[in-house]
């Protein structure tokens, strides 16, 4: 199991979670932010930091988005586990899912 990331974040990225994470396994896309799950050891720090409740235990995500759990682990299908964001920085793209969905309100 690990943490997910959901629909709340897309076009809100406010990052602090990525700030909060120890392992630096929370990845920016163009409109949302990613948890890796490879490199997730769900300690939780992430969860109360979101400003929008975005993230979530995976068995805990609400069942209108679950499947933002694939979403996440199909972002890093090319990455991988490139252990650590801060080595990549922003990552000019998003998982199609996030991508074809219409604007989220004020980004």
């Amino acid at each position: 199991m690990t943490f997910v990331i959901a629909l709340p974040c897309v076009d809100v990225k406010d990052k602090a979670c990525i700030d909060e994470c120890p392992l630096d396994c929370i990845y920016e896309g163009e409109r949302m932010v990613y948890i890796n799950p490879d490199e997730c050891i769900d300690c939780g720090a992430c969860e109360p930091i979101c400003p929008v409740e975005a993230i979530l235990f995976e068995d805990d995500t609400p069942e209108e988005w679950k499947h933002f759990t694939a979403v996440n682990a199909e972002f890093f299908a090319d990455l991988g586990a490139p252990g650590g964001s801060a080595k990549l920085g922003p990552i000019g793209k998003d998982h199609p899912v996030v991508a074809a969905l219409p604007p989220q309100g004020a980004g």
